[in-house]
């Protein structure tokens, strides 16, 4: 089995730019919605080729790359965390936007997903985009484009459980009947890969010390040479110069980040497994 642990890191490192190895960027590189090639599987009511359906992809891409490209990328192959709705099954489940629409509207806040509110005619373009770049990815020959959640259960999840109480250190600051409890839910495949080696949206606390010897601890709110704030218990947004105090900081990526070069090829492919458990 090909290993993927240099990949991965890099992947995380660069900002969490998803691995996708994608060399199709037609809509990046004209701005215009590429025509419909034939579907490889049955036929959809977003999948035609009409005039009609041209001129609404075209609309509909205007819209998502607006609004959904930072997280499915620009040919809604999959992004930095949201996943490739060229594979999705509610796409190909699709007619006219019949179910697209409903995920618009209401969003998934339990994925991070927000609720857009969009017209009709909206929805109708965003259909004929997605399907559009659909019948690409499907007419594409001789590779993948992207990384499957399947590709990345394979692991030994014992191992793996074993890994995360011991020698990882992981348990030391994390639980799996705490802030771990149902993160397969939340986060498959990919996405929660990175959220392991990388976790850059991870909140850093910090405690500063007075000059008078008080201690005031909170979330780290803003910190540059010159100042350092937090945002107290009480929801409250207190800074000082830096030179007037001394802080302490806890930096969940930072620790992270410090795993990368300890991390070998099976850490990785059994911490993911045992993480995909965690229901």
């Amino acid at each position: 089995m090909k290993k993927f642990r240099d990949l991965a890191i890099l992947a995380a490192i660069a900002g969490l730019a998803a691995y996708q190895g994608r060399q199709l960027h037609i809509y990046a590189a004209t701005g215009q919605a590429p025509a419909a090639t034939q579907n490889a599987g049955p036929t959809h009511g977003g999948d035609t080729t009409s005039a009609h359906n041209a001129e609404l992809a075209t609309a509909g891409g205007s819209v998502f790359q607006q609004n959904c490209a930072f997280c499915h990328g620009r040919d809604a192959g999959g992004g930095e965390t949201g996943p490739d709705l060229t594979r999705s099954e509610l796409v190909a489940a699709d007619v006219d936007g019949s179910k697209i629409g409903a995920v618009v509207r209401s969003g998934r806040p339990e994925k991070g997903m927000p609720h857009f509110d969009v017209t009709a005619q909206q929805i109708a373009g965003l259909a004929a985009f997605i399907h559009t770049q659909r019948n690409l990815a499907l007419a594409q020959k001789g590779g993948r484009k992207g990384v499957d959640v399947s590709d990345l259960q394979t692991g030994n999840a014992a191992a793996g459980k074993q890994y995360f109480e011991g020698a990882g250190g992981c348990a030391t600051c994390h639980s799996a009947t705490g802030d771990l409890a149902g993160i397969a839910s939340r986060h498959q495949g990919l996405a929660l890969e990175m959220r392991m080696l990388y976790p850059w949206r991870a909140k850093s606390k910090v405690t500063v010390t007075l000059a008078s010897g008080e201690a005031i601890a909170g979330m780290l709110a803003y910190r540059d040479e010159f100042t350092i704030a937090l945002i107290d218990a009480t929801g409250v947004y207190r800074s000082w110069r830096s030179s007037d105090v001394q802080y302490k900081l806890d930096a969940p990526v930072e620790a992270h980040v410090d795993l990368l070069s300890k991390y070998g090829d099976d850490d990785i492919h059994n911490l993911m497994a045992y993480l995909q458990t965690l229901r």
